[in-house]
């Protein structure tokens, strides 16, 4: 079973090292990152200080909201490809308007001072600016069609 592995092929060298540290730090470097892991960040704060039944209710959502917005960034700049870029926009874009408008529901709870729950708005907004700018940034002419023609001309 395991003699068809060949160890010469698909061996990871400097090369490969190299240009997955460049790739890592173009993303991790990146503004909307930077502003993302700034959202996870105050999210948790906003998530530890909530009451045991509304973490349980609201806690999971907004953390999952707050990491899928870093991790489809992610995906998507580890991709030259225009319509994989858009699809993950997309989810990008949903996750962060879902994140706040939890905000409005624990304001009408009154779970937080309004504050605490407009750093995470402005944060939010900040994000939802250089997104707007990101998106301006990408190549239409890269892409190719997966067959389910979204973000592909018909």
């Amino acid at each position: 079973m395991w003699d068809d592995f060949d160890e010469d092929e698909d061996t990871w060298d400097e090369d490969d090292e190299s240009s997955f540290r460049k790739e890592h730090e173009k993303i991790y470097k990146h503004p909307l990152m930077k502003k993302a892991k700034d959202i996870l960040a105050l999210t948790r704060a906003l998530v530890g200080s909530l009451d045991e039944a509304r973490r349980e209710l609201y806690g999971s959502i907004m953390l999952q909201d707050a990491m899928l917005i870093s991790s489809k960034f992610a995906a998507a700049e580890s991709t030259s490809d225009f319509v994989s870029k858009m699809e993950k926009a997309v989810f990008i874009k949903v996750h962060a308007k879902n994140l706040n408008g939890m905000t409005y529901q624990l304001a009408m709870e009154e779970t937080h001072a309004e504050e605490h729950l407009e750093l995470l708005r402005a944060s939010i907004e900040e994000y939802r600016k250089l997104f707007i700018e990101w998106i301006k940034s990408l190549d239409p002419s890269e892409k190719t069609d997966d067959g389910w023609g979204v973000f592909t001309e018909n």
